[in-house]
């Protein structure tokens, strides 16, 4: 793995804690900002330098939302640069460990996800010199100071790195704004701060998000979400059905009985995905509720005979997806259902052309324009106008989002 020489503030990150540093005397450390600006791989790997540097023979953890997200984002890429410079590293897979080696001093790193509540209870009882916190503010509060409450050696810190949410969270509020007060070193990224990215790389990103996105992922603000989830999708953004053939076809599905039920067909022509039909149904405005079989006359309806290579529903709908599977018709993929990655995973697939919505796909273009963020709260938008938007999702995050585990199957039996 190739390492370019690091900008001021990645070389800052990494040489905090030692003795001729200004900063050594600080009991932790905040790294937020941009997408892609390099904070991550520099702090993980100080994060190890610093742990050798003050002991040996101790603990310490490595926590991001979930165990597969902090593999991917630290221990993955820091493995491969520290065997370079010289460490030993043995992994534990099955009890999420890694001991870490250097010149006669050994030191542990446990792994752990924080993605809820009940999370904070994986971590009690341990004694640990360290943590790092991988995408804190994706963390629920009791995670983190239980996991800061572990830290009881003498000379224990805290090493936070973050893209930024809402301007109310709990994490800017208390430690970014109180960075002082709290002793903490505070150092915020750009991408211009990441030498490994290339201008039409940067360029590149900068064209995926609008609006609030923008400033928070590009910008790096804490700002919060208002007005449309969508709004760089105008009249120009939806286009006629091209002509068959297709190369794929699939179903998206958000099911409701009172709420309405929107199915969309989508289907693939020179590697994009084409929105080409929907069937929407929304009992109020039509005065009476379907059953789970009338749902499903009007899926098979909708697909006709195209091959559909599976039809991705709402993971709640669990009684629609037994129908489904019971008619033995077409294989069925229980959606991913995290909203606001899969927002902004669908604004980006969008934006890149990467999934296009037909112009007869009257009800998905009227709710493109009518759905909008809960200016009331964090990041979620108004339940309202959002079941062509949900399905739309379901499709992106589930097909689209990248190791997804979906593997296709033939659609008619």
């Amino acid at each position: 793995m190739e390492i370019k020489p690091f900008s001021r503030k990645q070389y800052e990150v990494l040489t905090w804690w030692c003795d001729k540093s200004r900063n050594r005397n600080k009991t932790a450390i905040i790294c937020d900002g941009a997408v892609r600006s390099g904070k991550t791989f520099c702090m993980s790997l100080s994060f190890v330098f610093w742990s050798f540097y003050r002991f040996r023979d101790q603990s310490f953890a490595i926590c991001g939302k979930t165990i597969r997200s902090a593999r991917r984002n630290i221990v993955t890429p820091m493995i491969a640069t520290l065997m370079q410079l010289g460490f030993e590293v043995q992994e534990k897979l099955s009890e999420n460990i890694l001991i870490i080696s250097y010149k006669g001093r050994t030191n542990r790193f446990y792994i752990f996800g924080g993605k809820d509540e009940s999370s904070a209870s994986l971590i009690q009882g341990m004694t640990l010199a360290g943590t790092l916190f991988d995408e804190v503010a994706l963390m629920p509060r009791s995670f983190v100071e239980q996991a800061m409450a572990r830290c009881s050696v003498e000379g224990s810190t805290y090493w936070f790195n973050c893209n930024p949410e809402y301007p109310a969270h709990w994490f800017y509020r208390n430690w970014i704004k109180r960075a002082k007060s709290k002793n903490a070193l505070y150092v915020h990224f750009t991408m211009r701060d990441n030498p490994s990215l290339s201008n039409s790389v940067i360029k590149r990103y900068e064209n995926l998000y609008s609006g609030s996105f923008y400033q928070r992922f590009i910008l790096g603000k804490w700002v919060a979400v208002t007005g449309a989830v969508y709004p760089f999708m105008t009249d120009s953004s939806f286009v006629s059905a091209p002509q068959p053939p297709f190369e794929r076809y699939i179903v998206s599905i958000d099911y409701g009985t009172v709420n309405p039920a929107s199915f969309g067909l989508w289907a693939q022509k020179d590697e994009v995905w084409y929105r080409i039909e929907e069937s929407y149904f929304d009992s109020r405005r039509e005065g009476y509720q379907k059953t789970d079989e009338e749902h499903y006359a009007a899926l098979a309806e909708l697909i006709g005979n195209r091959p559909v290579e599976t039809v991705v529903v709402d993971p709640s709908a669990a009684s629609f997806i037994e129908t489904i599977r019971r008619h033995g018709e077409y294989s069925v993929t229980p959606a991913k259902n995290d909203v606001i990655n899969g927002i902004r995973q669908t604004a980006a697939a969008l934006k890149q052309r990467e999934i296009v919505i037909c112009d007869n796909c009257a009800d998905s273009i009227r709710e493109f324009s009518l759905y909008r963020w809960d200016e009331k709260g964090p990041d979620i938008p108004i339940k309202e106008n959002d079941h062509a938007m949900d399905d739309i999702r379901y499709f992106v995050a589930t097909i689209l989002g990248g190791d997804s585990g979906f593997a296709a199957v033939a659609a008619r039996r």
